[in-house]
């Protein structure tokens, strides 16, 4: 069991150094390796002898145990990335995933809001918190989702210096520190050079000061 945590922290490091995995990615990958681990170890099994009728039994075992395909899938991925690696460190001289196939993912249509929807969050916004302080912020922060589609923590990352000067684009970090350009409406640039104002004159290091944005 110890080499199998071993062998799964070796493989996450690199995941992060190598591969640029996201903090969310690695903790999935870390759960689901491991839970495969402890499945393996009950049967008097471990990680280096992984064989293809193994994963296909544990895929199984998860099925019966009532995850969903989605989850299924996840688990099928971390072991496809390990097995993957494995092979490329020379640990194994073949890929027991390589063709294996999974379950597959639902397909779902994705559910949006109307515009009066979207209105009403907008305006509920600049109402909603204790203090105007607050409320600035929250109106700032919806409006630049709304405006850019980013996700919340592409959000609370981002630099104060590419806010600075009324941009008409942002560029925006995402995952595997890939960037992209996204415009900004005349709504979004109003509600941010409003905080950035009020950020500006917060105490250097004060909580306030480090709201919404991280790095100066």
């Amino acid at each position: 069991m110890s080499g199998d945590h071993t062998a799964i922290s070796a493989f996450l490091d690199a995941q992060a150094a190598e591969a640029g995995a996201a903090r969310n990615t690695l903790l999935a990958y870390g759960r689901d390796l491991r839970d495969l681990s402890d499945w393996l170890g009950r049967r008097g099994l471990a990680l280096a002898g992984l064989t293809r009728d193994q994963i296909e039994d544990y895929l199984s075992f998860c099925d019966a145990q009532g995850l969903s395909r989605a989850t299924r899938a996840r688990r099928l991925s971390a072991i496809r990335q390990f097995t993957r690696f494995a092979l490329d460190e020379g640990w194994r001289e073949d890929d027991p995933a390589i063709r294996l196939s999974g379950p597959g993912r639902a397909k779902r249509v994705p559910r949006t809001l109307d515009r009066d929807q979207i209105e009403a969050l907008l305006g509920a916004s600049s109402g909603l918190g204790r203090s105007p302080v607050d409320r600035a912020r929250n109106l700032c922060m919806m409006e630049l989702l709304y405006a850019t589609g980013m996700r919340v923590s592409e959000l609370v990352s981002l630099p104060v210096a590419g806010c600075r000067g009324d941009p008409a684009v942002l560029v925006i970090r995402g995952k595997g520190g890939k960037e992209r350009m996204v415009p900004l409406g005349p709504a979004a640039r109003a509600a941010m050079r409003d905080w950035l104002a009020i950020r500006d004159n917060a105490p250097q290091g004060s909580a306030l000061y480090r709201l919404l944005a991280g790095r100066g």
